[in-house]
């Protein structure tokens, strides 16, 4: 891995970008009825992933950045939550929702993945 100067150097975050782009394109064909309900919900969550991530990686210590991270893996559970019921609702086509299923899966094992190096690694942290 190369050396990371920025969150935006993270492939963590960069997959997180990608599912919020996802899934406001697929919320934008959900009923209009829904924009303050599923449709805003999904679009929070959504965007909580690469933005705690961002957080955490500002903060320069591994206990701040692993509670950052553990933030973003709740909000991938909030998510995974919200697309089986709008796939249950009828406005997810199953193809949609295996693929921003399988997206969040890979986002989750690669927070978790990031999160056990951080244990590993020797970045600085005051309060251990």
């Amino acid at each position: 891995m190369g050396e990371i100067k920025d969150f935006k150097d993270l492939r963590v975050w960069e997959v997180g970008i990608t599912l919020v782009k996802d899934i406001y394109r697929i919320t934008g064909g959900f009923p209009k009825s829904e924009q303050f309900g599923l449709t805003n919900q999904m679009r929070r969550a959504s965007v909580s992933i690469p933005s705690n991530i961002a957080e955490g990686h500002v903060r320069n210590m591994t206990k701040e950045f692993c509670r950052y991270l553990n933030i973003s893996l709740g909000s991938c559970a909030e998510l995974e939550t919200q697309l089986i019921i709008a796939k249950e609702l009828g406005w997810l086509k199953t193809e949609d929702f295996d693929r921003l299923s399988e997206t969040i899966k890979a986002e989750t094992r690669q927070i978790n993945a990031l999160k056990k190096r951080l244990s590993e690694s020797r970045i600085p942290n005051p309060e251990s």
